[in-house]
């Protein structure tokens, strides 16, 4: 959908003059074709900001600190904030739509983790019944139990992994949570060739393995690595595992080539053990569990199966709500939404370190979300092989024969 059929963002703008305001609030009207329109503070969605004014530094502390609204910051030298967004002045408008694209799809993914929220608040307000009745016990079922059904919502909030809300991780957090490979610069182009990793290589291969065959026959399953079991639940989209995130993480960086013992099994799980249904905190929802289990056995690469020099796609916007957010997420998914790119081209483009872009397409490609992309006239159109007429060939021998005469 495009932004003319969207409504305009609501848009506050600090440290203007009168005449630079005036100017901006046309610039949104005219150029940016009323993507935007300027409004009263209170009534904004998000902020545009004279990063070179005089009272700038005091205007972005407070907006972080009183708003949790997007933020565009313009510019005249380059800034490294993290969560503002960056137009460098004097303004394009294709940099501005672009940032203005990138702080609608930050109100889209908070907007859906409202909702949710909302959702959750009303489903157990209307879970409290509002003129109860007196029943005998026997005639109860237990689907209409309300004792039953209670106990049933409270093992569910038990789940404490699977309902954990997005963790955001900032630049400083990042090489300490993601890691790294000895001897490798993922950020040097150079050596790009060597920052690709095969999943299947390590443990998230198996895993996700494991759950096309789950899947596949709806039944729930155990994988065994030697290590720590982890079963899958096809049905409710989840996976137990008695493990913490710490010993997870440690564990998906390990090749299983180096791992010693009767190797990977996988089984149907006929029965489920006590320890399981007691150890309902140990719960994940699926696709949380492999986004973050594909970031750690990435270290900052990205997947071989993708060709590095040529453009991939976003086939829909991750559910960031459940999922560990890197950083930049939001802007490389913006980007890849727009149109598809190549992995440099990203990093390149945002301004942004390839290791961000990597462990992102690393993730999103577990979920099945990145695809490669082909030119249309690769495949519609193969060039013709040039062939030569009779007529060009009795030219060339007249030529060839003139050329000799010369000669």
């Amino acid at each position: 959908m495009s932004d003319k059929r969207k409504s305009p963002l609501k848009t506050a703008l600090h440290g203007m003059d009168e005449r630079a305001y005036k100017m901006m609030a046309m610039y949104l009207q005219g150029p940016c074709k009323g993507a935007a329109v300027v409004v009263e503070d209170l009534k904004a969605e998000i902020d545009i900001i004279d990063a070179d004014s005089v009272k700038a530094k005091t205007l972005l502390e407070q907006r972080l600190t009183e708003s949790a609204r997007p933020i565009i910051a313009l510019s005249l030298q380059e800034l490294a904030f993290e969560n503002i967004l960056y137009v460098k002045k004097p303004v394009k408008t294709s940099d501005l739509l672009f940032a203005l694209s990138e702080a609608r799809a930050i109100l889209s993914v908070k907007k859906k983790s409202d909702n949710q929220v909302d959702s959750c608040t009303q489903n157990t307000a209307s879970r409290q019944p509002q003129n109860p009745v007196t029943k005998p016990e026997s005639s109860l079922s237990p689907e209409k139990d309300p004792v039953k059904k209670q106990a049933t919502n409270t093992d569910e909030q038990k789940k404490t992994s699977k309902h954990q809300t997005a963790m955001q991780l900032d630049e400083g957090k990042f090489n300490a949570f993601i890691g790294s490979v000895p001897g490798l610069d993922v950020n040097d182009p150079k050596q790009f060739p060597d920052a690709a990793y095969n999943p299947k290589d390590y443990f998230q291969g198996y895993v996700q393995s494991a759950l096309m065959v789950a899947e596949a026959k709806k039944q729930v399953m155990r994988l065994n690595s030697g290590w720590k079991p982890l079963i899958i639940f096809p049905h409710n989209h989840e996976i137990w595992l008695d493990a913490d995130d710490k010993q997870l993480r440690a564990f998906a960086g390990v090749g299983m080539n180096k791992i010693s013992g009767p190797g990977m099994t996988l089984t149907p799980e006929e029965s489920i053990a006590a320890s399981v249904q007691e150890s309902l905190e140990k719960f994940h929802d699926q696709d949380a569990f492999l986004w973050k289990l594909a970031a750690w056995t990435s270290k900052g690469r990205y997947p071989g199966a993708l060709d590095i020099n040529r453009p991939v796609f976003l086939k829909r916007w991750p559910n960031f709500t459940r999922l560990v957010v890197t950083p930049h997420a939001l802007r490389i998914s913006a980007l890849l939404m727009a149109s598809p790119r190549t992995l440099p081209e990203i990093a390149e483009v945002l301004k942004i370190k390839p290791q961000y872009v990597f462990v992102f397409t690393s993730s999103a490609y577990a979920l099945g979300l990145i695809g490669q992309a082909k030119r249309e006239a690769d495949e519609i159109v193969q060039p013709s092989v040039v062939k030569k007429t009779e007529q060009q060939g009795l030219l060339s021998r007249i030529i060839g024969k003139l050329r000799a005469n010369k000669s």
